[in-house]
């Protein structure tokens, strides 16, 4: 299989950012919309905290990926904009206003996102859970996908999780296995294959992401294609990495879309039943297409 070259460092050891990462600025009627809807119920997304591309778009549909338990993680990973430190104590009423939020946006299909609470027993299950319900419950036509942490392998955490009706249940990966002490540095590859194979036997669809350009091969990637798919993952998302500040890991190397729809179609042809990938393609974007993937 021939690959493409990908858009490497300048002469001054720096990479440039090409011309298909241009991201539109948010606005519109319907971005102002959902901006009001979340400051007024006080809640965290994932879209601002994680400076994603994508929210212009995202929010100027009507939608948004809400980021619960607070938005200080216990992890810190070296590609992620979240802040770092001790949590603050979690607020027992989120679980209603995302709720609300969800039903008064009309959204047909919710993301929902968390921090890690590594210093809490049940890693924010009971919150998790009743987050979900309650948005079922509001608004039982919404679909939901929960994009959750890793548990660092406490299985009862992670059941009741994933136990309140969620159509979709995504962890991602985020990279190739050789990077991994790198770029998550209190996490583990086989660990988070394992929750991955976990969630599937509980019956759910399986999704996870990958973001390139922090310095993996495409060998490294379908390797990680083939450990994914022999642990029960259904979709997959691939994107470009991008710093969000100086003091994050440094982008290695920008991937050209060509590239990113020779790992889709060797995704697809490897066992994968869905494949998001792009530039600034993200693990939420498009979530909505994820929901009537089979099991």
């Amino acid at each position: 299989m021939i690959e493409l070259p990908v858009v490497s460092k300048d002469s001054n050891g720096k990479v440039r950012k090409p011309d298909w990462l241009r991201v539109k600025l948010p606005v519109g009627k319907e971005y102002a919309k959902v901006r009001k809807l979340v400051d007024n119920y006080k809640l965290h997304t994932i879209c601002e905290s994680g400076n994603c591309p994508n929210m212009g778009e995202c929010w100027g549909a009507g939608t948004a990926t809400f980021m619960i338990l607070g938005n200080v993680c216990t992890r810190s990973c070296t590609f992620c904009a979240v802040a770092t430190g001790r949590p603050p104590e979690y607020d027992t009423d989120e679980p209603k206003r995302v709720a609300e939020a969800i039903k008064l946006m009309g959204v047909k299909h919710a993301v929902i996102t968390s921090v890690n609470r590594d210093e809490l027993k049940d890693r924010g299950a009971e919150i998790w859970y009743q987050t979900v319900a309650e948005t079922k419950k509001l608004s039982p036509e919404t679909t939901i996908e929960t994009l959750i942490p890793d548990v660092k392998a406490n299985w009862e955490a992670l059941e009741r999780m994933i136990s309140a009706g969620q159509e979709v249940v995504s962890h991602n990966m985020e990279t190739v296995e050789r990077l991994y002490r790198r770029v998550r540095p209190q996490a583990k590859y086989e660990r988070s294959l394992e929750q991955i194979q976990y969630t599937k036997d509980f019956g759910k669809r399986t999704k996870s992401g990958i973001m390139l350009g922090v310095g993996e091969t495409a060998d490294e990637v379908y390797k990680a294609m083939d450990d994914l798919v022999a642990h029960g993952l259904d979709i997959l998302t691939l994107g470009q990495y991008l710093q969000p500040t100086k003091l994050h890991l440094e982008v290695a190397e920008f991937i050209h879309p060509d590239q990113f729809e020779l790992y889709k179609e060797e995704g697809l042809r490897r066992g994968l039943k869905y494949v998001e990938s792009g530039p600034l393609v993200r693990s939420s974007y498009h979530a909505e297409r994820h929901v009537n993937v089979p099991v």
